[in-house]
């Protein structure tokens, strides 16, 4: 099974608006997924029970379950909802569980500050530095007509990790988020512009 955790110690940066797409994006195309929600909020468990039945099936676990709870789904992938402010014991232990993580960036000089501190810590990390866990990051919520994207650019572009995608604040992400949905389960002509700029995530898995 891949493991893969997207996580970011700054609040706000679209942990679980990424984690509930990359899950919809995998179980769209016939994976076995689970989404597992660490955060104590438990906004991507919340997220699973809205979505409709017909949907493609994602399974959820949260670590109130045990630890083979879905031993019989054997999942395929398995898209892990970090909590923010996710450092030290806790990190390192996220770590161990999985082989990739994504960390979302959105143009703000305050979460840049802050991805500065977090990927520093990532970087530190024996998973990290011994090659079992890569790293790569999303530009999130980005207008490109602004300054303060622009300044991401700059940001992303001082570090030496992949940057796989460029996406938007668009509206059907909240769309998404109250009906229990992902980009992958809407009409393309609802979501045109945002599955576009998902694609590269698409080919990236």
């Amino acid at each position: 099974m891949k493991r893969l955790l997207v996580a970011n110690a700054k609040g706000g940066s679209g942990k679980t608006t990424l984690a509930t797409n990359l899950a919809g994006l995998l179980a769209a195309r016939g994976v076995r997924t689970v989404l597992a929600d660490l955060d104590r909020q438990r906004s991507s468990a919340r997220w699973l029970e809205r979505r409709p039945a017909g949907f493609p099936r994602i399974a959820g676990w949260t670590p109130d379950d045990p630890a083979d709870a879905l031993k019989s789904f054997n999942p395929q992938w398995a898209i892990y909802d970090s909590p923010a402010a996710l450092r030290g014991d806790e990190l390192e232990a996220a770590l161990k569980r999985v082989d990739l993580v994504v960390v979302p960036v959105v143009p703000s000089v305050f979460d840049m500050d802050a991805s500065v501190d977090f990927l520093e810590m990532l970087a530190g990390q024996k998973a990290v530095r011994k090659g079992e866990s890569a790293i790569v990051l999303v530009a999130n919520r980005v207008d490109a007509r602004t300054l303060a994207a622009q300044e991401l650019e700059s940001f992303l572009a001082a570090w030496d990790l992949p940057v796989i995608a460029h996406l938007h604040a668009a509206q059907v992400y909240v769309h998404c988020a109250a009906n229990g949905s992902s980009l992958s389960d809407l009409p393309r002509s609802r979501a045109e512009p945002e599955i576009d700029r998902f694609e590269p995530i698409r080919h990236w898995l």
